[in-house]
This record gives C-alpha cells, structure tokens and sequence, in this order.
C-alpha cells in the first residue's frame, strides 16, 4: 500500500505539531509549510494526497491561496482543508465557495477530525 502524503500550512507551531501529530497517527507522511510560498513550493517537489491550510497566515492567506491553487491544478490539485478558527456564521459557506473539500474548526475537535480522515 502507498504512503499517504499530507501538506500542513500553518504558521502556528503549536497547531502544526497538533496536526502533524494527529496524521502521523492515521499513517500520512507530513510535509510542512508556514505560508504560502512555502506550499507552492512543497507543491512543485511533491503532490500530497491531501492538504490542510489555515485560513489566517501571514502574508496571501488560506482562501486566497486555494483559489490560485485550484486556477493551477484544477482536478490535480489534492483535497482542500480549510483549517480555522473563523467559525462565524457564514465562514463554512466563503471557505468551501473558495474551493475547500472540507472545514474543520479551531480548536480541532479529535472525533471530527477522525471522521474526516476517514472520508478522504
């Protein structure tokens, strides 16, 4: 059986080791990036299967982020979660417009998580 990749952008250590941990658990292998440079560079190396971005990074953020990634890999591009602590009303609604398969709150509720895995 393949490795499965995962990309974390996020720029908080602390919810990057969350992560990393959490998919290192399910199997994945973890690249990191902490911005968006970063990701489009991680991107042109290697293709994960699946990439977690945080919404709020510093510098071009998450949304703006996937919808240039979806103009420049279209159905090649791996499945998008959005990763944040924007849990307004209406924030789910921007973000999957924005091209995001999934969203999944801060602080990262395990079960969801899980299930969300399990459905990738």
């Amino acid at each position: 059986m393949a490795m499965k990749k995962a990309l974390i952008v996020e720029d908080n250590p602390l919810n990057m080791e969350l992560l990393e941990d959490l998919l290192t658990l399910h199997g994945f292998v973890v690249d990191k990036a902490e911005n968006a440079e970063e990701a489009e560079e991680q991107l042109s190396l290697s293709r994960p299967d699946v990439i977690f971005l945080d919404i709020q990074l510093p510098g071009e953020d998450g949304i703006s982020l996937a919808k240039r990634l979806k103009a420049q890999y279209g159905s090649d591009l791996p499945a998008l979660v959005a990763v944040t602590a924007h849990a307004m009303r209406g924030d789910a609604e921007k973000i999957l417009e924005a091209g995001f398969e999934y969203y999944l709150a801060k602080p990262i509720d395990f079960a969801e998580f899980n299930r969300l895995i399990e459905s990738l």
